[in-house]
């Protein structure tokens, strides 16, 4: 019997050293190759929108090498991260294909909650776009026909900057002050629009695996710079889109996959059903099997490319 129970043993030890030694050699997923710029697209990088220095405060763009015969309808690209991460180069994949057709692409960074807490994320994107507005010239692009897009973090802060127009306090000192920071046209993606809803959903146990536990480890306490947001109710009013639908607000597109793991689509549902409570054209997409996000896909991509078509080139 002991010699059997030390072989036995001998082969479970065996065994468990293959498998340490097969999860060691298994071959680890290849990073996600960076995007190549196009030859006969113009990369400028890294423009201080703001004079202050910070690293942050700066943008890329993104325009057809060939001259354009007028000023460029712009997009601007807000990228994700939870408000603690994320880069302005995710943007450029995303825009390549609407440089090709005629607007000016940009991509901007802004400071993360881990450095200052909202509204400075906010005050960055104006500060931007209020830079755009003020180098029209210099650029080649409309200051009167910018639109935004964003998704995640990204689509909270274009849902922002779409319904703050016109709001001093959000403002900020970043420069440019004699500029307006509206935007015509907004294309949110999967982001967060009702904080106190969200808590109530977790209360409730039907929110996502990210906010049930109400630990104060999700990005809405990230970005308030408290422990447990749902502990700061008007905090959490001022941080939500929802809080200012009204209808001197520009048109909207609300995209949310119906899988989304993270943020549920009852989320873009509401700021939807808001903005057109308050007398604004938006619309509401819910993605099929979408998730967090979602690779390309055609019934979404032309019902964006239409969307700033219509509201950036005046293309009915």
């Amino acid at each position: 019997m002991g010699s059997k129970l030390i072989m036995i043993m001998a082969s479970v030890i065996i065994l468990a050293c293959a498998g340490f030694a097969a999860d060691e050699e298994a071959p680890k997923p290849a990073p996600k190759p960076e995007f190549k710029i196009p030859d006969d697209v113009e990369l400028i990088k890294d423009i201080a929108y703001s004079p202050d220095g910070n690293v942050k405060h700066k943008l890329d763009i993104l325009r057809l090498k060939a001259p354009s015969k007028g000023p460029m309808p712009v997009i601007v690209w807000i990228h994700g991260g939870g408000f603690t991460g994320g880069s302005k180069t995710s943007g450029y994949s995303r825009l390549e294909r609407f440089v090709r057709r005629g607007y000016l692409g940009v991509t901007i960074d802004y400071r993360f909650a881990t450095e200052r807490p909202f509204p400075t994320q906010l005050q960055d994107c104006k500060c931007a776009i209020r830079f755009l507005r003020a180098h029209a010239k210099d650029y080649n692009l409309d200051p009167d026909h910018i639109g935004v897009w964003g998704g995640s973090a990204g689509g909270n802060l274009v849902a922002m900057l779409g319904v703050t127009g016109g709001l001093k306090e959000f403002e900020g000192k970043g420069g440019w002050e004699g500029q307006s920071s509206r935007v015509q046209a907004v294309v949110d993606y999967f982001g967060m629009t009702d904080f106190l809803t969200i808590y109530e959903l977790a209360k409730a146990g039907k929110s996502t695996e990210r906010f049930l536990p109400l630990d104060g480890k999700e990005s809405i306490s990230h970005l308030l710079g408290v422990a447990k947001y749902f502990e700061h109710p008007d905090l959490c009013r001022q941080a939500s889109p929802t809080t200012y639908a009204s209808k001197d607000d520009p048109p909207f597109y609300i995209f949310h996959g119906d899988q989304d793991p993270l943020t549920n689509y009852s989320q873009g549902e509401l700021l939807n059903e808001k903005l057109r409570k308050a007398g604004v054209e938006s619309d509401f997409y819910l993605v099929k099997g979408g998730k967090h996000g979602w690779p390309a896909r055609a019934d979404v991509d032309d019902k964006v490319d239409a969307f700033f078509d219509k509201h950036l080139k005046g293309v009915k």
